[in-house]
């Protein structure tokens, strides 16, 4: 059993050319809570665009070390709980290796005791190079002391939440990651490709992608709490 402490501090990850002040809303409301402190990983769009190579995640992999550690050293465990948004999610996976990749060996499951991942596109029929790096050399919840939660969501694209763009794209986006285009999702990524296999799962209704697929998502107040007590209330 993976039994992890609900205060300990937290870092985000965000999604593909979304930058931090996305998450304040997040880590504002977490500090709120009991935890006692959450940070976001400040990543530009440009730095975000050289992730299709190597030397960009390389980039965003070690400011995600450096702020670990900084966070580490005021967690009341020596712990740190991470939370991905979207491809944030699968870079995090990464990170928790013991494994050299792409020149480095991070190690963060000796820091991080948990991964919350938000809307990622874990599995996939077809995914970037990289993204199908990680799921072929760290498939589902690769380390064993690391507490995996994956949270999933539906929006209904004929809804008032969903934007103009997801009602225009999510059928294309949908086929082109999994395969088929009816398939339900947040307007990006479907549920089954968000649900990391063997990982604690929670599918979240009514909840777009990101605030560009729908008014409300995964960093919205209004869903914040429904996965959140799942995270700290389900433990493994």
């Amino acid at each position: 059993m993976t039994t992890v402490d609900p205060r300990q501090p937290v870092l985000v990850l965000g999604g593909f050319l979304i930058t931090a002040e996305a998450y304040a809303p997040m880590t504002a409301w977490l500090k709120q809570q009991s935890v006692l402190d959450a940070l976001v990983v400040p990543i530009t769009r440009l730095e975000w665009l050289t992730t299709t190579w190597g030397f960009g995640w390389r980039r965003v992999l070690d400011r995600v070390d450096a702020m670990v550690q900084e966070l580490q050293a005021s967690s009341p465990t020596g712990r740190v709980t991470l939370i991905g948004h979207s491809s944030g999610g699968v870079m995090l996976r990464l990170y928790l290796s013991d494994e050299d990749v792409l020149g480095r060996c991070y190690g963060g499951a000796a820091r991080c005791d948990r991964l919350v991942t938000l809307g990622s596109p874990h599995q996939a029929v077809r995914a970037t190079p990289l993204r199908m790096m990680v799921d072929r050399r760290f498939p589902g919840c690769h380390e064993p002391g690391v507490d995996y939660v994956a949270i999933a969501g539906e929006i209904n694209l004929d809804g008032e939440n969903a934007s103009a763009f997801s009602r225009r794209s999510a059928s294309g986006s949908y086929k082109s990651i999994a395969g088929d285009a009816e398939l339900s999702g947040d307007g990006l990524v479907p549920v089954d490709s968000a649900l990391l296999k063997g990982a604690r799962h929670l599918v979240q209704a009514d909840t777009a992608h990101g605030g560009f697929f729908g008014k409300i998502w995964y960093g919205s107040v209004q869903r914040l709490e429904s996965w959140w007590t799942f995270v700290i209330g389900n433990q493994a």
